[in-house]
């Protein structure tokens, strides 16, 4: 696998729901003048916020600015998931969406519709689905990057020996494996053992990132900016992330992001590309794509490094 720089990727998750179709059209221009590649989206997208019932929104309005851009597709690169698409409208998780064969042949088929492409450059298994054999859905995504519906396969929100239970039986098979992961993670972490509000996330561990780093798997998070919470006193900490270490790293925050004269957001990006994270970003403005993409230019010394680890 190519081992490339961590990148900002952009989270279109509420593309055609909270955000209208102009807007998003402003905000990917604007990603990609400021030199972003990726976008991050999934079938599932947002179902919820949908009065239809069904997700399927956010890759529309990435295929109607794709249609309005000729030739923005080369300067893009398109990450997808299937799993947890409503199947019946407003029914979920009754009609959710598993990762059965047909299951993943067919929400891939509709993903690639939808956003007007014949392949995505990057398929997630958006959840596990253990009702389904392990060894079926490494199948379905070998087959769909041996017809070319999608060069690179991985996995959102599994466990991390299903991962490399799923690379060992995609080398028994013969097919791609999965190589890449996607999981929540940020610089401050809920309390231990603490269950998490939004019970679909799944937070990166130790252990994920041991596997990945030996196998060299890309490592992309979500929710890296916890929506707003570190810079908008509307938007305060989920109640989980109330304990002593979180007030130790926040004022380590504030210290290096006034030495540094940037934003408390500008530097956990920074913080997350520094271990070789793709933080996941999503905007409903331009100005939050361009603070993000200014992420990239903040340079963080092993000395910051160590102060974060150390109020932690």
């Amino acid at each position: 696998m190519e081992i490339t720089d961590p990148h900002i990727v952009l989270g279109t998750m509420d593309f055609g729901t909270r955000v209208d179709p102009d807007r998003a059209f402003a905000i990917l221009d604007a990603f990609v003048a400021g030199g972003g590649v990726w976008l991050d989206t999934a079938n599932c997208y947002s179902f919820w916020a949908d009065p239809s019932g069904v997700g399927g929104a956010s890759e529309r309005v990435i295929g109607a600015w794709l249609r309005a851009r000729p030739g923005v597709r080369d300067a893009v690169r398109i990450a997808t998931k299937v799993r947890h698409n409503p199947l019946v409208p407003h029914s979920w998780p009754e009609s959710a969406e598993g990762l059965s064969a047909r299951a993943v042949h067919d929400g891939v088929e509709q993903s690639l519709e939808r956003l007007g492409v014949d392949h995505v450059d990057l398929l997630w298994a958006h959840a596990e689905d253990r009702t389904v054999p392990l060894e079926e859905t490494v199948g379905a995504f070998g087959e769909l990057v041996a017809k070319g519906a999608a060069l690179r396969i991985g996995a959102a929100n599994h466990a991390a020996w299903r991962v490399e239970r799923a690379r060992s039986l995609a080398r028994e098979q013969r097919v791609e494996p999965w190589t890449a992961l996607q999981l929540r993670h940020s610089l401050v972490q809920p309390r231990p053992l603490t269950p998490l509000a939004e019970s679909g996330h799944r937070l990166l561990t130790a252990e994920d990132l041991d596997l990945a780093r030996a196998e060299g798997l890309a490592v992309w998070s979500y929710s890296s900016l916890i929506w707003g919470s570190y810079e908008r006193a509307d938007k305060p900490l989920p109640q989980t992330y109330d304990h002593p270490g979180t007030t130790r790293v926040l004022a380590v925050l504030d210290d290096i992001a006034g030495e540094l004269s940037v934003t408390r957001n500008q530097v956990v990006l920074a913080w997350l590309m520094s271990q070789g994270i793709d933080p996941i970003v999503g905007a409903s403005r331009v100005e939050h794509v361009e603070q993000a993409l200014a992420a990239r230019r903040v340079r963080l010394g092993d000395e910051h490094l160590t102060r974060f680890a150390e109020a932690r």
